[in-house]
């Protein structure tokens, strides 16, 4: 469709949408196979070096296949990459690709088909990455990873070799992310910073038409090479339409209407209309929406200011303690999340990430008369003098300060709630101005690492808001990147997580949960993890 369609008003485009479906031009043939989902939260780009948020990975991923890609269990599965090999030291990577993946048709490239991927493409698309010009937000995946000299080679168009600075084990992950999609180096340098909206990739829907903020649709990519178990060509539907309702109480009413076919999570102006008190759908919706739910990668917690904490009762480690124990979680999540996220009584890495799920980290759990015991041993009984301590929060989780608020006032510590912004928040826990501050953490990629670096000595804010730098958690987490052997990484994980509990520089709250409340006409959704969408198994019937 041509590039100026973008500026035409939103009645024209869908009136000229109708007509090229009632023409061919591989467009949605109708609603019946088009799966339609809205955006509550802006999409800024379609490019994947800027695919920062959930909303553009969302978008992204269905346009962009990257080396690898993750499965719903975590597994780090093939995608452009049919196999490969790592060295023994762990520095070097070598990728053989398939030869049966073409980039979307274009006009840019010769006839307007699009051409084979090559090896030459995955080496341009990760430079481009660090490339200052481009300023990606990706740019910390190679940042300090990747050899200072030649990191990504090209030996001949099917084989990729990665090199790194030293061993990181975790990097398979990080090539799964969105960031690392392979583009295509003439489309990119032709559109310039507008191949945000016109984006050209590999994956298993192509782009059609975004009007910002109102509409984006992309069609079925007839060439794309995956196919399914039973060997049938993907994808299944004829296109993806996105619409941008910011109001998530119209975006419930749209979907209860039939007119989209999921919303994902749990909005406080409809959540009770969902579920009931224990987390089960209503009664009168049991046959009328289909509820998928999977633990989601994501720690909520409290966060306490290490260095130059402004409390002095905050500095002290018997507190920390007292307030872990003082907060009774399971209350919380029952009462505040009607039954949806699990109850913190581990570490900061949420159970459910490889390997803690086998061996779980032994967390806190409420216990009052614990923290009794350790507010009079650091000298303050019953919460006797201390003084007051604010946590500072947005309006989106003040149910929850109120929540934290009432059950440490039980136990004698004084706690104010302050309500900021979102991204003043932000800011002040930045530059250290928060003492004591809610926060959440979501993972990047299926590896423990991913949440242990937040707390490491040598990272600034973000992502070290709380400031911690304790010698021996700095060492264990040094050692476990150049660590090959998977047991004792996975002991150095375990033993920074349980240290992380015993200084109490954070106090975790409840580790969330996907949830996808899906119309019944939809099969192969699937639900994972990390809360990724991907759509190109969806059978609409």
């Amino acid at each position: 469709m041509p590039r100026y369609l973008t500026h035409l008003p939103l009645a024209f485009i869908a009136i000229l949408l109708l007509l090229l479906s009632a023409c061919g031009d591989n467009s949605p043939s109708s609603d019946s196979k088009v799966f339609r989902y809205n955006q509550a939260s802006n999409i800024s780009s379609l490019d994947p070096a800027f695919a920062k948020d959930q909303a553009n990975n969302w978008a992204v991923a269905q346009l962009f296949d990257g080396l690898v890609q993750t499965n719903d269990q975590l597994e780090i599965q093939p995608a452009i990459a049919s196999a490969w090999q790592i060295s023994p030291d762990g520095l070097t990577y070598t990728f053989q690709l398939r030869r049966d993946v073409f980039f979307h048709d274009h006009a840019q490239f010769e006839g307007g088909k699009g051409r084979r991927v090559t090896a030459q493409d995955v080496a341009y698309s990760f430079a481009r990455i660090l490339d200052p010009a481009v300023a990606s937000t990706g740019a910390w995946l190679f940042n300090g990873k990747v050899a200072e000299k030649d990191p990504f080679q090209a030996p001949n168009d099917s084989t990729f070799v990665l090199r790194l600075r030293q061993a990181f084990r975790p990097m398979l992950g990080i090539l799964a992310m969105p960031y690392c999609s392979v583009v295509p180096r003439e489309i990119t340098e032709h559109y310039g910073k507008e191949f945000r909206t016109n984006p050209v990739g590999t994956g298993a829907f192509k782009f059609k038409v975004w009007k910002e903020n109102e509409v984006l649709v992309f069609t079925r990519n007839p060439n794309y090479h995956e196919r399914d178990a039973q060997g049938k060509a993907l994808p299944a539907i004829d296109g993806i339409k996105i619409t941008f309702m910011e109001n998530k109480r119209n975006e419930y009413l749209q979907f209860l209407e039939g007119k989209l076919d999921f919303i994902s999570g749990l909005d406080a102006s409809y959540k009770d209309d969902l579920l009931t008190a224990d987390g089960q759908l209503q009664t009168a919706l049991q046959n009328k929406v289909v509820l998928l739910r999977s633990p989601y990668l994501n720690t909520e917690y409290v966060g306490i200011l290490q260095q130059g904490n402004r409390n002095e009762a905050l500095r002290n480690k018997l507190v920390r303690q007292a307030i872990n124990y003082g907060i009774d979680r399971q209350k919380m999540v029952r009462f505040l999340r009607n039954n949806i996220g699990v109850p913190a009584e581990n570490g900061f890495v949420p159970p459910v990430m490889p390997p803690f799920a086998d061996q779980k980290t032994k967390g806190y759990t409420y216990n009052p008369q614990r923290t009794a015991e350790l507010l009079a041993a650091a000298g303050y009984p019953k919460g006797k003098d201390m003084p007051p301590i604010a946590l500072e929060t947005n309006a989106t989780y003040q149910e929850f300060a109120t929540f934290i608020q009432k059950q440490l006032a039980e136990q004698g510590i004084p706690i104010s709630v302050n309500l900021n912004p979102p991204a003043f928040l932000r800011e002040k826990a930045a530059k250290g101005e928060a003492d004591f501050f809610r926060a959440s953490w979501i993972g990047d990629y299926p590896d423990p690492e991913t949440y242990l670096a937040v707390l490491y000595g040598g990272n600034s804010a973000p992502p070290n808001y709380s400031r911690f730098d304790n010698a021996q958690y700095n060492q264990l987490y040094e050692q476990s990147l150049t660590e090959n052997d998977d047991a004792r990484r996975y002991a150095q994980y375990r033993a920074m997580d349980s240290l992380l509990l015993s200084e109490a520089p954070i106090v975790p709250l409840y580790y969330d949960e996907v949830l996808r409340f899906v119309q019944p006409r939809v099969k192969n959704l699937g639900i994972n993890p990390f809360n990724a969408l991907s759509l190109k198994q969806v059978v609409l019937e």
